[in-house]
């Protein structure tokens, strides 16, 4: 993801792996659609991208007055808060910029300001994405099989990487380490992404479907898992990607370490429990297709929730950019 001046270039991540297709978007409407449709994705991802959509929006708003700015803009900012209701790190980044906004005292003066709330908002999640992997990196040991899933790495937060991030930085460190990546359904961000960028970095990997997690781990063949988050409540209860509580199940019952990472944009205090964790609700052909081509008979009933949530008692540890925390989450969490 690279801020242009005007627009931002980001790579379509739908495309992948058969192409490596980039986009140049000017428009905020084009960010959000993006969002919406995966072609950005991943809660640190989605964060920086809807703060350039907000700061997109803003430079072309034409008003009279301050008061008429500050109209239009919450029209672009509402555009953008409805694309992913799940994740925090978006919800986080609105209400940054907001902030910002409310702060100026004129329209020009604003537009500025919001563009480099936007590139420092950027720079400080890349960053935090790469010291939470530093941090994380000492819970892997020399010679661990590491299972993850959905995609975590560099797309998916527009800087180093949540759970692929500590994969990577443990790799750096020389300790060799091998992966068992799930294919991710419904969309295959494991099998499509996670895959691609895997290959790229030369860690050696084996990919496998979702439902053979159990097998593998029952068989000894897994040290730990280590998945990324959409939003962290206040008791530590964690949305991840659909498929993420089932395997947190069977970490706990196979004495397996479950570790979460996630920057602190992620933790969302507001909330008590995941009970309270808005669960997105994506469309049905995403089941009963793939990449267009469909699977299952024509006009059967699916349900496609993106998220899951899992409880905070099966996560061995959440890793923050400020240091990883242990139970109880509910003290530990308020302290970073």
């Amino acid at each position: 993801m690279i801020w242009l001046g005007d627009r931002l270039r980001v790579l379509d991540q739908t495309k992948l792996p058969q192409k490596e297709a980039y986009l140049e978007l000017n428009r905020y409407q084009d960010i959000a659609s993006a969002i919406a449709e995966l072609k950005i994705r991943g809660a640190p991802a989605i964060g920086v991208a809807g703060a350039y959509g907000i700061a997109l929006g803003a430079l072309k708003i034409k008003a009279g007055s301050r008061g008429d700015f500050l109209g239009k803009l919450k029209a672009v900012t509402q555009t953008i808060a409805a694309t992913r209701p799940t994740a925090r790190n978006l919800f986080h980044t609105l209400e940054r910029m907001q902030k910002v906004a409310e702060s100026g005292k004129d329209i020009e003066q604003i537009k500025i300001a919001l563009v480099n709330e936007a590139i420092r908002l950027h720079s400080e999640e890349a960053e935090a994405t790469r010291r939470l992997s530093q941090l994380g990196a000492e819970l892997i040991k020399d010679g661990f099989t590491i299972l993850t899933h959905c995609n975590t790495g560099a797309l998916a937060t527009a800087g180093y990487g949540t759970a692929l991030g500590v994969i990577m930085y443990a790799r750096e460190q020389g300790k060799r380490i091998k992966v068992l990546a799930t294919e991710t359904r419904p969309l295959l961000q494991g099998a499509r992404i996670t895959a691609w960028e895997l290959k790229k970095a030369k860690i050696p990997f084996t990919l496998i479907t979702d439902s053979m997690a159990g097998y593998f781990m029952r068989r000894g063949e897994v040290d730990c898992v280590i998945v990324g988050a959409d939003r962290i409540a206040a008791d530590g209860d964690t949305a991840n990607k659909i498929g993420t509580y089932t395997l947190a199940v069977l970490a706990r019952e196979h004495n397996i370490p479950f570790y979460v990472a996630a920057p602190t944009t992620t933790i969302d205090l507001s909330l008590a429990s995941g009970e309270e964790i808005p669960i997105e609700e994506r469309s049905p052909e995403e089941i009963t297709h793939i990449q267009g081509v469909a699977i299952a008979p024509a006009g059967i009933k699916a349900q496609n929730p993106a998220f899951d949530i899992t409880p905070h008692k099966y996560i061995t540890a959440i890793i923050t950019e400020n240091g990883i925390i242990r139970k109880p989450y509910t003290k530990g969490l308020k302290g970073v």
